[in-house]
């Protein structure tokens, strides 16, 4: 039965906060080898909502002990157990079966993770919609992860090249999306036959360990989906034994630059397969012969997704001088109209709050540091305490300078910030201007223009006229220090995979 275990006293937390349905899914321990379990301190960790910093849960801070432990658990599922003997038909069956039950259980999942996240419920729901769609899409591509048989250059030989599991994969996710990049990287590594250990964010555990009560009702076997929470006292030693452990043969980690560097350095000693999806400084280009209304869309719907906490927001706004002033007055028309921030549990709420003070504190104090050095603000600019602690307005800037902080840094929250340009080449040098690429946007009209720029620019994906780029079917992932490899599409199976080259000898022709 679903969530049987849940102790009395995080029930009767719980019960207050979410709705009965919501509540089915809640658990307050780790999913290791199949069973729930505590940390073998007996720590815990509080879970806040960050619209008011309440309390919504509590669950195991676990050690790099537990976690060798769960690793332990996955290798031994990988190697020996039931899930090293599937088909792909049968793990395409348990990939489907999972997919149902978190489809039926779509506003559930959505209200859990609007709890923790802070995220609207309208963004929520999108959110378990588009995670799902990787769930669905692997397991059709679970059938389809086919070898080669290569014509040999001697007589008498047979060439074959196999695709087989990596093994143990260990999946790192982060905050803003803890649905989907859970989905997006377990999809794929389930479908190749890779047993996962999964570290959610400290600040959204509940989505991930609501996951996993789905993934063994789906009939996963044990040791096969193990998800273990830690808070920021053991989250570096945790990681690190993540990397480090030689029984997991893949790391996948969606998060910052800064993070993904010191990860990449600790899988060195065991030459682990990477994914590293790292952080974006994305631009957004409007030429002259843009549709400027079309753009706006464009950049409302890239700029404030989760409050502008998604690393492929929209971030650096260059306009053409002749339509320069046109889009700023109706960009900030919408954000005025459109915008409602608030608690996103609420009816109408369309953005809610920061994740956490830290952040919060980051973006008053490039706004504020822009704002004292001359840039001009046309909308929004500061916190706003009467809705809650983490509340921060939908903010633009123009006149922004280069000696201004926020010039060329990867915001993370609902600041827009906008400059001039008049040429074609200069725009593309400043938006090339930066060490990471992720993903850039441009608006224009002129076919020539479209396919020049989408050429320069130095990103892993690209809009064109187009703000929403992100869909299951498109390989995801970045350039220079934006990471390496790609998720979604058939390319996402790529990096929980291994080559095998056999060389049959030998043969005789017995004509």
């Amino acid at each position: 039965m679903l969530a049987s275990n849940i102790s009395s006293q995080g029930r009767s937390l719980s019960s207050q906060l979410f709705s009965k349905r919501g509540l089915s899914l809640l658990r307050n321990q780790c999913f290791v080898d199949g069973e729930w379990r505590d940390a073998a301190s007996g720590d815990r960790f509080e879970i806040l909502n960050p619209v008011d910093r309440t309390v919504i849960g509590r669950v195991p801070d676990m050690g790099a002990a537990d976690v060798s432990s769960a690793i332990d658990s996955a290798h031994v599922a990988f190697k020996n157990g039931p899930y090293s003997k599937t088909t792909a038909k049968e793990r395409s069956d348990f990939l489907r079966n999972w997919y149902n039950l978190m489809n039926n259980h779509s506003e559930d999942l959505a209200q859990i993770l609007t709890k923790e996240n802070g995220k609207s419920l309208a963004e929520s729901r999108a959110e378990i919609k588009y995670g799902n769609s990787f769930v669905e899409w692997f397991s059709e591509e679970a059938r389809r992860i086919n070898g080669e048989i290569l014509q040999t250059p001697v007589a008498g030989r047979e060439l074959l090249l196999l695709k087989e599991p990596a093994g143990v994969a260990a999946l790192i996710t982060p905050w803003n999306f803890p649905f989907a990049m859970i989905t997006r990287k377990a999809g794929a590594a389930l479908a190749a036959g890779c047993t996962c250990v999964i570290k959610p964010s400290e600040d959204t555990p509940l989505t991930a360990l609501a996951m996993a009560e789905l993934a063994a009702a789906a009939g996963f076997p044990r040791g096969t989906f193990n998800v273990v929470t830690t808070s920021p006292k053991n989250s570096a030693l945790v990681g690190k034994e993540l990397c480090e452990n030689p029984k997991v043969r893949v790391m996948s980690f969606t998060g910052s630059t800064g993070v993904g560097k010191i990860l990449y350095r600790q899988c060195a000693s065991t030459m682990k397969r990477l994914s590293l999806e790292l952080g974006g400084n994305a631009p957004f280009v409007v030429f002259d012969s843009a549709d400027i209304d079309l753009a706006v869309s464009g950049a409302m719907a890239s700029k404030f997704r989760n409050t502008g906490q998604a690393c492929v927001s929209s971030n650096r706004f260059f306009i053409h001088d002749k339509i320069h002033d046109d889009f700023v007055a109706k960009f900030v028309a919408r954000i005025k109209s459109e915008i409602k921030m608030g608690n996103g549990c609420t009816e109408g709420v369309t953005h809610g709050p920061l994740i956490k003070e830290s952040q919060l504190n980051s973006v008053s104090e490039l706004v504020n540091e822009a704002l004292s050095k001359g840039a001009k603000l046309h909308c929004g600019g500061k916190a706003l305490p009467d809705l809650g602690p983490l509340f921060f307005e939908a903010t633009v800037l123009t006149d922004v300078t280069k000696e201004m902080k926020i010039y060329n840094t990867e915001i993370f929250g609902p600041v827009a910030v906008i400059n001039k340009f008049s040429n074609e080449a200069d725009v593309i040098k400043e938006a090339n201007d930066t060490p990471v690429g992720l993903a850039g946007y441009f608006y224009s009209k002129d076919i020539s223009q479209v396919f020049r720029v989408a050429r320069k620019l130095e990103v892993g994906m690209v809009g064109v006229n187009e703000g929403a780029i992100s869909c299951t079917e498109a390989a995801f992932g970045g350039v220079k220090e934006s990471g390496i490899g790609r998720e979604g599409s058939h390319h996402g199976i790529d990096d929980f995979v291994d080559i095998k080259y056999v060389c049959i000898g030998n043969l005789v022709d017995q004509k």
